[in-house]
């Protein structure tokens, strides 16, 4: 396939999402009948990536998959949704895998078996030197090692990209190196917190901080070494907090982005649908106001609440601005 220099470069895990539609979750020890059963590839390396790419932004995917059917599939899939996929192949193992349950309020509970993902080589992010020449952004999360995702973020900053950082799920040996080689660090409330607690020692209730003042929300922001900070905070939409100037183009140090109006039925992957989004927002103006691209990102995420799945989703840009002309 003919790809297009890519503008963003998405370095993370891919799984195959094993989701059951539920009434309501399963107490421990109890068996209940889903309500309907879907199959198909994810991992927020994936979903970010897919995300990216229906915004219509030339996205490369850096990702690690093992010897079986699984990885079949998820090739297949990347190719029909046109990402770059620079694939790893993990001899002798097994590709990742996540069981995903949603009930009909929207929630939802996830276990994932990382497999391949976590043999994803920092070599096979420098292999791919060439192709992060004509990034603007890249964007990594924790659901592989910690190597290639300093890798890809050290490469981002040499090449003179934006780097981003979805500290998702928090990895049990990340750290202050690992933030700081960040350019701008996107949490939801409860990394956020986990992320306090143990880089900064401050305890805080992760449903609490949608309802602090922003001043004292930056000022948490402020303990994280990331010089920027967006933390998602679901139905009370997002806030970012800006360390030092020129805090990429915005005029404020901090401020709000309320959520979009929408009628969710599944939060899985909204995150997944902020952060790439974001990314591609990004690129498409870096000389605008972080703030508009945060804007864009978060109305992307609401959408995809309408639909269920995670990257099937995500929504495309058309049908973002049908739904928010001023997109």
């Amino acid at each position: 396939m003919n790809m297009k220099a890519a503008r963003v470069i998405v370095v993370g895990s891919c799984n195959r999402d094993h989701a059951w539609l539920c009434e309501r979750f399963p107490q421990p020890g109890e068996t209940r009948r889903a309500l309907d059963f879907h199959s198909g590839a994810g991992g927020k390396g994936y979903n970010q990536a897919v995300a990216c790419r229906r915004q219509q932004v030339a996205t490369c995917l850096i990702a690690a998959l093992g010897e079986d059917d699984i990885a079949t599939l998820t090739r297949r899939s990347a190719s029909q949704e046109q990402l770059d996929a620079r694939w790893q192949t993990v001899r002798g193992a097994r590709s990742g895998n996540a069981c995903v349950l949603v009930d009909t309020h929207g929630q939802n509970l996830i276990a994932v078996d990382l497999a391949a993902n976590e043999w994803l080589a920092a070599a096979h992010v420098r292999a791919q030197q060439r192709t992060f020449t004509t990034a603007r952004a890249v964007l990594c999360q924790l659901e592989t090692g910690l190597a290639p995702v300093h890798e890809a973020l050290s490469m981002a900053r040499r090449h003179g990209a934006l780097a981003l950082l979805n500290p998702a799920p928090v990895h049990a040996d990340v750290d202050d190196e690992l933030l700081a080689a960040a350019d701008v660090l996107i949490p939801n409330e409860s990394e956020f917190a986990i992320l306090l607690q143990r880089l900064a020692g401050i305890s805080v209730a992760p449903d609490a901080l949608a309802t602090l003042p922003d001043a004292a929300l930056a000022t948490l922001a402020g303990k994280l070494p990331t010089p920027s900070v967006i933390v998602t905070l679901g139905a009370a939409g997002c806030f970012i907090a800006h360390r030092d100037a020129p805090r990429l183009g915005d005029a404020t140090a901090h401020g709000r982005v309320p959520a979009s109006a929408v009628r969710p039925v599944d939060s899985t992957g909204a995150g997944d649908t902020f952060c790439g989004a974001l990314a591609a927002a990004r690129t498409w103006s870096e000389s605008a106001p972080f703030l508009a691209a945060v804007q864009h990102a978060s109305r992307c995420a609401a959408l995809s609440t309408e639909r269920r799945g995670a990257a099937t989703a995500a929504p495309t840009l058309q049908e973002v601005r049908a739904r928010f002309p001023i997109a």
